[in-house]
């Protein structure tokens, strides 16, 4: 056992570079999900270099873990770019929400009053979003809300796999030209499913998330569609 271990010591100077990496990609996925890196943004390891202050090497890597998370692509002779969705990317992506989301609406009557708190309170920062006229903002609030609604079930698993669909969300978001446009009605759509979350109307509840998330997947494809034609 004693090689294993020398095995594992040697490559201890890889720990740092990893941890190193690791932070970087979640950097960069939150400025993903916050709309600051949109669809097609070119990350250079030049200036993403020099403004994080970290190694090409690590920027390699954090890429890397960006890209098995579907956020980023590999250009040949181009380089690396924030990845832009297609139709399917958006079915598939709205297959896996809708399982993670009721997983959260079904836990409700168990949920802790912090889980529960973290849905008004996203609820709540999209509404003063919505005040200031900024709907970009309500788009990020928009997301917040529903990892919460998906957090209700109280599971680490869930709140994890929630967070990186997040950011491939807020990808499919850019496909829509207003924001405006799309974030305006499934806003009114979240201070209902907020009210019979709270009320603990659990069917009825289930079958509102399932009609959102049926008629937002189908106003993202379509605005995909259309642009192509």
């Amino acid at each position: 056992m004693t090689g294993v271990f020398d095995a594992l010591a040697a490559d201890r100077s890889r720990l740092a570079r990893a941890s190193a990496a690791q932070r970087v990609a979640e950097l960069l996925r939150e400025h993903i999900t916050e709309g600051r890196l949109a669809p097609g943004t070119r990350l250079s390891e030049e200036q993403l270099g020099a403004a994080l202050g970290v190694s090409r090497n690590t920027l390699r890597e954090a890429f890397r873990l960006l890209a098995d998370q579907r956020l980023v692509a590999h250009e040949l002779n181009r380089g690396v770019f924030v990845r832009t969705l297609g139709p399917q990317d958006v079915v598939d992506i709205y297959v896996l929400r809708l399982a993670l989301e009721v997983a959260g609406v079904r836990a409700v009557r168990r949920a802790t009053p912090e889980r529960l708190a973290a849905v008004r309170s996203a609820l709540a920062r999209a509404e003063e979003a919505e005040q200031r006229g900024d709907w970009g903002a309500v788009g990020t609030a928009d997301l917040h809300f529903h990892l919460a609604v998906a957090g209700l079930a109280d599971s680490e698993r869930i709140d994890e796999c929630m967070v990186r669909l997040a950011a491939e969300l807020r990808l499919a978001f850019a496909a829509v030209p207003s924001a405006h446009a799309l974030h305006e009605p499934f806003l009114r759509r979240n201070q209902v499913l907020a009210g019979l979350l709270e009320s603990g109307e659990i069917d009825d509840a289930e079958v509102e998330l399932t009609r959102y998330l049926d008629d937002a997947r189908t106003v993202i494809v379509h605005a995909m569609t259309s642009s192509t034609r």
